[in-house]
């Protein structure tokens, strides 16, 4: 999702049902927006984020962090938002 504008999707795989949580937080580790925060079925996924906070307010350029919590699994990453 490097970099992106207006609109990034985010895909990850599943290998077993699973309580999903991905958040997208700023450089100083505030959450931004929590995209999912349910249970979800084996398999590929995908969810779209398009640079609003949790209010539904645009964020600035910059860059943000995302994470992924699935059962024991956690993976963050980095995306660079360019406007």
């Amino acid at each position: 999702p490097n970099p992106f504008n207006p609109i990034t999707t985010l895909r990850y795989d599943l290998p077993s049902d699973a309580l999903v949580i991905l958040s997208i937080y700023d450089m100083l580790g505030r959450e931004i927006a929590k995209l999912v925060n349910t249970t979800q079925d084996a398999g590929f996924k995908s969810v779209k984020w398009d640079a609003t906070d949790s209010f539904g307010k645009p964020v600035s350029a910059g860059v943000y962090i995302y994470q992924i919590h699935s059962g024991e699994f956690v993976q963050t990453r980095k995306m660079v938002l360019l406007k």
